[in-house]
């Protein structure tokens, strides 16, 4: 029997990404569990208001968004740990300024540079629907074809709430298609 848990968000776990943009010309980062998919080259990404990247988000409308592996998230953690308004986080990754100006951590794997396409409040959230413009994959991670990441070999970090924890991926279960066959 299932039991009422109240309205509890349960979606998780997410992927963590480092969205970084430029604010009053420096480069901030800051750690993001509020991704979803919207098409197959457009996302959300959810971003309390209090949070000062916002602005520059804002101003340039663009971003990028870099996904966490284990062997950087105690530097990923520590950009979602102290506000840009208080610390300048511009040292904190290595980057590269990609093709419409954003911040692309090097450290990262997998990242997106994405323009913003629009912005939707509700409550204490901005919410920057973002188209992604460029992709950049490290060789290491793509799969045989060259073209596209391996999650086997790539493991990008989860994050779960309401514990507020992170998790490893796990391993494949199989093809989406392959279950029809059964």
């Amino acid at each position: 029997m299932k039991k009422n848990i109240g309205n509890k968000f349960a979606f998780y776990p997410m992927p963590v990404i480092v969205v970084g943009a430029f604010v009053d010309g420096k480069p901030d980062f800051t750690l993001v569990a509020h991704i979803g998919i919207v098409t197959h080259d457009t996302a959300m990404i959810s971003l309390n208001k209090a949070h000062y990247i916002n602005r520059g988000i804002k101003e340039s409308k663009v971003l990028s968004v870099n996904v966490v592996d284990e062997s950087w998230l105690e530097k990923a953690a520590a950009a979602g740990s102290v506000s840009g308004r208080n610390t300048d986080k511009s040292s904190l990754f290595g980057y590269t300024i990609g093709d419409v100006n954003a911040p692309i951590i090097n450290e990262a794997k997998l990242s997106m540079e994405c323009v913003v396409a629009d912005i939707y409040e509700i409550g204490a959230f901005e919410n920057f629907v973002v188209r992604v413009v460029n992709t950049f994959a490290d060789d290491s991670i793509l799969g045989d074809d060259g073209d596209k990441p391996d999650y086997r070999k790539f493991k990008p970090v989860l994050f779960e709430m309401p514990n507020y924890t992170f998790l490893k991926t796990g391993e494949t279960l199989g093809e989406c298609k392959s279950f029809m066959k059964k």
